[in-house]
């Protein structure tokens, strides 16, 4: 229960097991999958399952770090919320906004994708049209109450599982039995024959290595939910144990099929390789069925992206960290003041889109990248100073991270070497212009917020 505004106010526990199971997996599976794995494909070849892989160990690590604190004080607004508590003021006035920052750039990534998937099938429709249909639609179902939000995003990953699995599933029969190919297997030979396993070395493994973590970017959205979940200490863990296995089939297993069946020197960078590789073996109707599911796969994720938006802008504007109308619910429980706001200022990527389409996604993904890797690295650091209280007051944690605290430690450098490497990519490189500037516009916020 939250104080704003001189009265009482609270969002509503909604949210039931099967919302956060479906949330947590959906956010594991969005846009850097369906959309993004053809960059990076690009750069390290088959051996990108590898880095899915590794990044996908991190994530878990990671994940666990906030179930901790989620378990024991499950509220919205999240690690913004512990920062404040256990690190400081300003850490958890950079968490929020950063965090609110981190998914504003990522819907507008997910928005500027909506064009080019609607484009398979109508392609004189302007991408910006598309991008603000989409806006409209998703602003209006967030601000209806929360529950709407978790049965949309509930049916929307629904399709996105049983997409992925079937398309699997299909993989392996083109793999084994040739169908669809005119009875001809298609082997795995694709994935050592076009240079090998490793065609650009180890370097290319670590290069795709940060732009596979901007695809898991999202999971920690099972922490946002936690002040809206029925059964949060029941529900968190569960959603959070089964990241490790959901990466493994999700990206692992389809990116090796989807390598093994189509060389990944011939793969496009434009449109989903998903798309593209049905059509390649002849079977035009899947591939119309999974251009579906790849923008189902991008409306859910803004969809998400607004979610977790306005219930950070929620938190802090309870903490005081945000004008005080952002902390203000309607009668259902919904930020509706912090979701139009966090809307409309994604209104930006519609004008992108018209300018230009061509490169808006990889904008958005560089900056999106290094602004979930700060607050990966947040949530660590406030996890370790979470675990030194709870030892100072002799209390016992219910969900422990493993290894605690080596592993916290090894994810801490591990982040740390993602910035190292993003230097040495043009593409990325300039979001590390734009990092230390945003920090230092939010403490300078911070600072005549205080003087205020």
């Amino acid at each position: 229960m939250e104080k704003t505004s001189n009265h009482v106010q609270h969002v509503q526990r909604g949210l039931k097991n099967r919302h956060i199971q479906m949330i947590a997996l959906g956010g594991a599976i969005g846009t850097g999958l369906f959309y993004g794995s053809a960059s990076v494909v690009k750069i390290a070849g088959p051996a990108i399952s590898l880095s899915y892989l590794i990044g996908g160990i991190v994530i878990f690590f990671i994940m666990r770090a906030l179930g901790e604190m989620s378990v024991d004080n499950p509220v919205s607004g999240s690690f913004s919320h512990y920062a404040y508590q256990y690190w400081g003021e300003l850490p958890g006035f950079v968490a929020g906004w950063n965090y609110w920052f981190n998914y504003i750039v990522v819907g507008m990534a997910e928005l500027s994708v909506v064009g080019t998937y609607i484009n398979y099938w109508l392609p004189d429709i302007p991408t910006w049209v598309s991008a603000l249909v989409c806006l409209v639609l998703i602003t209006v179902i967030n601000l209806i109450n929360v529950k709407a939000y978790g049965e949309f995003e509930f049916w929307f990953a629904i399709i996105k599982v049983l997409a992925i699995v079937g398309m699997i599933a299909f993989g392996i029969l083109i793999i084994v039995f040739g169908v669809g190919h005119g009875g001809q297997p298609v082997g795995i030979s694709n994935l050592w024959t076009h240079g090998g396993f490793f065609p650009n070395g180890i370097s290319g493994v670590t290069f795709s290595m940060v732009m596979a973590m901007f695809a898991f970017g999202g999971v920690e959205l099972v922490g946002i939910t936690a002040g809206e979940a029925d059964n949060p200490k029941k529900s968190i863990p569960h959603a959070i144990n089964q990241v490790v296995w959901r990466i493994l089939i999700f990206y692992v297993g389809a990116l090796a099929v989807m390598l093994a069946i189509f060389p990944w020197d011939q793969m496009e960078t434009t449109g989903s390789p998903f798309v593209q590789i049905f059509s390649y073996v002849g079977i035009p109707a899947a591939a119309h069925l999974l251009n579906l599911v790849v923008l189902t796969a991008a409306i859910s994720a803004y969809n998400s992206a607004l979610y977790s938006n306005g219930r950070m802008l929620y938190g802090l504007a309870v903490q005081g960290n945000a004008p005080k109308i952002f902390g203000r619910l309607s009668s259902s429980g919904v930020p509706v003041a912090a979701i139009l706001v966090s809307s409309t200022i994604t209104l930006f990527a519609v004008l992108i889109s018209y300018l230009d389409p061509a490169k808006v996604f990889l904008y958005f993904m560089a900056l999106a990248t290094i602004a979930i890797i700060i607050n990966w690295a947040i949530i660590l650091v406030v996890q370790l100073k979470f675990r030194a209280e709870k030892i100072r007051q002799n209390k016992t944690v219910d969900f422990k991270l493993p290894f605690y605290p080596l592993s916290s430690y090894v994810c801490l450098a591990f982040l740390v070497a993602m910035v190292i490497i993003m230097a040495f990519m043009p593409d990325m490189r300039y979001s590390l212009y734009v990092a230390p500037i945003w920090l230092i516009v939010l403490y300078i916020c911070f600072k005549l917020k205080a003087r205020a």
